[in-house]
């Protein structure tokens, strides 16, 4: 009995210290833990304590997450924290969560609840488990504590009831530690919130506002990105103007499409914990991007109207999905953004609209002046200043009466005038006297006043007509634009008179004293505007330039003032043009039972001179000589050979290309001694119009030599071959004609020269 009582005694000795040492163990444990300053602190340290007392490689406190399902464990590496996240019902971990039991697990691969994958990620080899539930005062399950590899031996009864009651003494701080977070976490965020509010009432600015809207929402949610979509009205898209974490990629979709598209149609929000298990999620952007999307938290933005103007869109809650708190959160702060959000955009189309009517008058060649009511000039722009050659700072804020003096205080006096009787006013061709030279300008006053009609100043406006403007804008009406500018950039070496070889064009309407008593005025002037049109495109297109009309006849240049290596090609494809289109043009006419017009055309190249000719106030450029007289005789001629495009030999002699011609005489024009052979270009027609033609040439050919040596019975046998084949050959009859009267009247001295009586 003795010894029973004596090894009784020692046994409940050896209870005592033993309970007195778990004591102290959980004690120090809770003393530990109060001394942490932060739930990762105490998180940290509790691991440490449990792998240390119980002897194991790893350990890890998981903490539960209600909102998104998941059990959480923070890590501190260096200066950044590690959150882990697993389900609360998958593993091992989440198997004891949700039975409240902890287990010992002496092979984990043997076990059915464990998953291997973790072990294959991180390169670990998990042996044995000790996990057991973590539960606040009320008993409820608020997350796991869980050991890894037990050094020495197995996992034991006694090692899971050190850890049941070290967790349990730990629960009650980290709870505590938990809540306070929690709740420091929401000042910061309502702080946040006030602060970025009180940001949005002072920023008018689109582009700043919205980057201050998109990083707040990214930080206030702890989200990986965000994106607010602005509704375009005019395109019926949603686009975004900033993006967090998108870089410079923009976005525009449909406004009824994706996630965006059903919230801004429907205007209910949308949480998504998982967007690749929901239908209404387009993985498309993610493939294109590389950015994977988990979670989707995307609500509308209204405005005081209850109009949908866009909506907000969160991607990727770190550690979870966003919680009905995140999306309360959201909706507070988007309906406080909205009225900022349509002021900046207010703001910002006023100020697009401002800088673009300021872009128009900067652009503007005319000067711009805008007075306000006291009389001040408020603005001037470039032009302004380079006509009046004054700096910004000697015109801007002075009164007008002040700037406009003598000689030019006329235009004070307009300026009131106009401000007085509240009417526009204009005066063509003034002059004004800027430091000491006179400019030619056209001047508009008109006044200025608000929607409400109060009067707010006026405006004059300055267009310089000095003579560079006068003469671009004369020769811009018979050359192209372009080709003035480069007219003009030429100067006075150009425009003061040069001789050079260029190729002449005229033509002429046939008959028109006829056609203009059967149209009447109306008719005529219709009539010749089709005309001119079809005729001056041909010209132009070839780079001609169209030097004036008259009367129904056209001048045309080729070679001046800009030269080209085939200028008398170009005169040659236009004139051929002309034919083409003309024949169109009268295909229509007869559709319409009216008769057909018909022209003729001559083509000379010579050396001419040309220059900007007439009186200071009115000139043209032009050219002159004798090359332009011919080119006029051989249009004339046209009627006398019955053709329609004639050239001389001059042109004939430089032309590049291969065209079907004829020589059809050698002629001396009226004032003229020399003889000039004359060709017919044929290629404007057509089987039906100039049947057999190749033979009808080589005939017509064989002719004229015949009648050049004076063989007349030859040449006249030649030109009836011709004539038989294309029976409307004019030039053939007229040649047969000649014959005849020469075989009657034998020439002296022929020299195959025909003399033109007429011009």
């Amino acid at each position: 009995m003795n010894e029973m009582a004596r090894q009784q005694v020692q046994a409940r000795k050896a209870g005592a210290k033993t309970t007195a040492r778990q004591a102290s163990f959980l004690l120090d444990v809770s003393n530990r833990l109060a001394a942490s300053h932060d739930l990762l602190e105490a998180l940290a340290t509790l691991v440490d304590i449990t792998t240390k007392s119980i002897g194991t490689e790893r350990g890890a406190i998981f903490m539960n997450e209600e909102a998104s399902g998941e059990l959480y464990s923070l890590v501190a590496e260096g200066k950044f924290t590690r959150e882990i996240r697993i389900m609360n019902s998958s593993g091992i971990a989440g198997h004891v969560f949700t039975t409240g039991k902890g287990v010992m697990i002496h092979d984990a691969y043997q076990d059915s609840h464990f998953n291997k994958s973790v072990d294959q990620m991180t390169g670990f080899i998990t042996k044995s488990i000790l996990c057991v539930p973590l539960r606040n005062l009320k008993g409820e399950c608020i997350g796991v504590a869980q050991l890894l590899n037990k050094f020495s031996g197995d996992f034991t009864q006694a090692d899971m009831d050190l850890l049941e009651a070290t967790v349990e003494q730990a629960a009650i701080a980290l709870e505590s530690l938990h809540t306070v977070e929690g709740l420091e976490r929401k000042r910061k965020q309502e702080l946040e919130f006030l602060s970025v509010v009180s940001d949005i009432s002072s920023e008018l600015k689109l582009g700043p506002l919205l980057s201050k809207i998109i990083a707040t929402i990214t930080r206030m949610l702890d989200a990986e990105r965000s994106t607010l979509f602005i509704n375009d009205e005019k395109t019926n898209e949603l686009f975004t103007m900033v993006g967090e974490g998108l870089g410079a990629t923009q976005i525009r979709l449909p406004n009824h499409l994706g996630i965006a598209g059903a919230v801004f149609t429907t205007r209910e929000t949308i949480n998504i914990p998982y967007a690749y298990a929901d239908l209404r999620f387009n993985p498309a952007f993610d493939r294109k991007t590389g950015f994977f999307t988990r979670s989707i938290l995307c609500v509308p933005v209204l405005n005081k109207d209850a109009k949908c103007i866009g909506v907000t869109q969160v991607l990727n809650k770190r550690g979870g999905a966003f919680s009905p708190e995140d999306e309360a959160r959201l909706k507070a702060f988007v309906s406080q953004i909205s009225i900022g959000l349509e002021n900046a955009k207010l703001f910002d189309d006023v100020q697009n609209i401002k800088n673009y009517n300021e872009s128009i008058l900067e652009s503007m060649t005319s000067g711009v002046l805008t007075l306000n009511e006291d009389g001040k000039i408020v603005t001037c722009n470039a032009s302004g200043l380079r006509i009046l050659k004054v700096e910004a700072a000697q015109i801007l804020g002075c009164p007008a009466g002040d700037f406009f003096q003598a000689p030019n205080d006329w235009i004070f006096d307009k300026i009131k005038q106009c401000e007085e009787e509240r009417a526009g006013d204009a005066m063509i061709d003034a002059e004004l006297e800027i430091d000491g030279a006179r400019i030619s300008a056209n001047l508009t006053f008109e006044p200025l006043s608000d929607a409400g009609g109060k009067k707010l100043g006026s405006m004059l406006m300055i267009e310089d007509i000095s003579s560079e403007k006068r003469m671009k804008s004369t020769m811009a009406r018979y050359m192209d634009p372009t080709l003035a500018d480069k007219l003009l950039a030429g100067g006075e070496a150009v425009m003061g008179g040069q001789s050079s070889i260029a190729t002449v064009l005229f033509s002429d309407i046939r008959g028109f004293t006829t056609l203009t008593e059967e149209l009447g005025p109306q008719g005529t002037v219709a009539l010749l505007n089709e005309y001119f049109t079809i005729m001056v495109d041909c010209i132009t297109n070839e780079g001609g330039m169209l030097d004036k009309f008259i009367g129904d006849a056209i001048m045309a240049i080729f070679g001046t003032p800009l030269p080209h290596d085939d200028d008398e090609d170009r005169g040659v494809r236009a004139a051929l043009d002309m034919l083409h289109g003309l024949a169109k043009y009268n295909e229509r006419r007869a559709s319409e039972g009216k008769r057909p017009v018909d022209i003729g055309i001559g083509l000379n190249t010579d050396n001419i001179v040309s220059g900007n000719i007439g009186s200071p106030k009115r000139m043209d450029y032009t050219v002159i000589g004798d090359g332009v007289n011919l080119a006029s005789r051989l249009e004339s001629a046209t009627k006398q050979y019955g053709a329609k495009l004639l050239i001389s030999e001059f042109t004939k002699a430089r032309l590049k290309g291969t065209y079907r011609m004829r020589e059809v005489d050698k002629v001396i024009v009226k004032g003229k001694t020399q003889p000039v052979a004359v060709f017919e270009v044929v290629d404007y027609h057509t089987d039906a119009t100039f049947p057999n033609m190749m033979d009808v040439l080589s005939t017509f050919g064989f002719g004229v030599q015949s009648y050049r040596h004076g063989q007349f019975d030859e040449a006249e046998k030649a030109f009836r071959e011709s004539l038989r084949l294309h029976p409307n050959d004019f030039c053939a009859k007229m040649y047969i004609e000649r014959c005849e009267y020469l075989k009657a009247n034998p020439p002296q001295d022929w020299d195959g020269v025909w003399r033109l009586k007429s011009k």
